[in-house]
């Protein structure tokens, strides 16, 4: 049974085509998203309701507190036994979602895969972030790394803070064992791929919607129960900026424009990062209907 996986930029309409093609090939979802994995953080991550779900059943979502720390590794674990259970009940596994490490981590064989957490590494270098700031951590993984940094954006201190992890506890560099995409499954992926000037049109429509929904309130009340910017989830996009505004007495337009400016340089970074996935079919939006990638999966040998 192959595994079906719709990837690709925030704000393409991923979620809608995943339940649609899970009800139709009879499957289940599996969140690859680093933000909805967290409890709270539901109008800032545009997390899919019941609604939404359509009685599809969804894995990986609100699975960690917003306190909590959450690696690649970690997501691994989880959704690989999920996605196998799903296989034995005859089922098709769809992934859905645009965090690329956590899509890779369920179908190539990374050798960084089986370099564990080090607490105390990591706080190290978390702690180099806060005291000195992201770009001084970021020209450490420069200096060590270059190939990786070159892949990752001064502003992603969760993963520059693990490429770093990754070097100092095994003495490799991230890049020289992760550049071989070895599949450890069968899959098909598909991405949808909007005109650049449209789909950032797309993520101001959504960004307003957010703010309109209540995400300002959203961010004061995990503030209120004890989460602060140094917590992993408030890395987030639509969290660390709205946090950051709170924090300075920022207008709410402002929080507005920034988050959106940051969504569309995290959108380029997804579209660069998923470019390199073998395989990867891209659809224009009028192609990115639920019949036909469904009819791109059987007929891919599913039938």
């Amino acid at each position: 049974m192959k595994t079906l996986v719709i990837c690709g930029a925030t704000a393409t309409g991923k979620t809608a085509l995943a339940v649609e093609c899970a009800k139709m090939l009879g499957g289940e979802v599996i969140s690859a998203d680093s933000e909805i994995i967290y409890r709270g953080l539901n109008i800032g991550t545009a997390k899919p309701t019941q609604e939404e779900m359509q009685g599809v059943l969804h894995h990986m979502i609100d699975i960690a507190g917003a306190q909590e720390s959450f690696s690649v590794i970690d997501y691994r674990e989880k959704a690989t036994g999920i996605l196998e259970r799903i296989e034995r009940d005859g089922k098709v596994p769809v992934i859905c979602g645009g965090t690329g490490f956590y899509v890779n981590s369920l179908l190539f064989d990374y050798s960084y895969g089986s370099v564990g957490s080090d607490p105390e590494v990591r706080a190290k270098y978390q702690g180099i972030a806060d005291r000195d700031g992201k770009e001084v951590l970021f020209e450490i993984l420069q200096r060590l790394d270059p190939k990786t940094a070159s892949r990752l954006h001064p502003n992603d201190v969760k993963r520059v803070v693990r490429a770093l992890e990754i070097y100092e506890c095994s003495g490799k560099k991230m890049s020289d064992i992760s550049d071989s995409l070895q599949p450890i499954r069968e899959y098909v992926a598909v991405a949808i791929d909007y005109p650049r000037d449209v789909l950032y049109k797309r993520i101001d429509y959504r960004v307003d919607q957010m703010f309109s929904a209540g995400l300002v309130g959203e961010v004061k009340d995990l503030m209120a129960h004890g989460i602060t910017e140094e917590c992993q989830s408030m890395q987030a996009i639509g969290y660390k900026e709205v946090y950051s505004g709170i924090m300075k007495g920022s207008s709410e337009s402002m929080m507005k424009d920034i988050v959106k400016l940051n969504t569309r340089h995290y959108a380029k970074r997804q579209i660069t990062f998923f470019k390199k996935m073998p395989g990867l079919i891209w659809l224009k939006p009028e192609e990115a209907t639920a019949e036909n990638v469904c009819r791109i999966y059987n007929e891919s040998g599913n039938v």
